[in-house]
């Protein structure tokens, strides 16, 4: 199934899809946050070190599926398979979205 993302959305997914910490960093604003495993990433630069963490750890693969409002937020369900411990799962990545950029980003269960 194929679901129509937000332009922000669908950049954010393309840029990790890639790999490159650097352009997942460029999808959010300046101060973009992020919310993972019990830590919160504030700007662009923690965002990028966080996509070198998880590069570095694993190797996966996400494809959205869902997509829906909860909270003022955007909510994405993708399936998520690779090399981490629980794989396959299905994560909901809850988006604040701003001026065509990702603003937060929780990644939750």
């Amino acid at each position: 199934m194929t679901i129509q993302l937000p332009k922000a959305i669908q950049t954010y997914f393309e840029a990790d899809r890639t790999g490159s910490p650097d352009a997942v960093a460029a999808a959010f604003v300046e101060s973009g946050v992020v919310k993972d495993k019990g830590k919160t990433y504030r700007g662009r630069g923690a965002i990028r070190e966080w996509m070198v963490e998880a590069g570095q750890l694993y190797t996966y693969t996400v494809e959205p599926f869902f997509m829906g409002i909860e909270g003022g937020k955007t909510q994405v369900t993708a399936h998520v398979a690779g090399t981490f411990p629980g794989s396959p799962i299905d994560l909901r990545f809850l988006f604040v979205l701003a001026d065509d950029k990702v603003a937060e980003l929780e990644v939750t269960v």
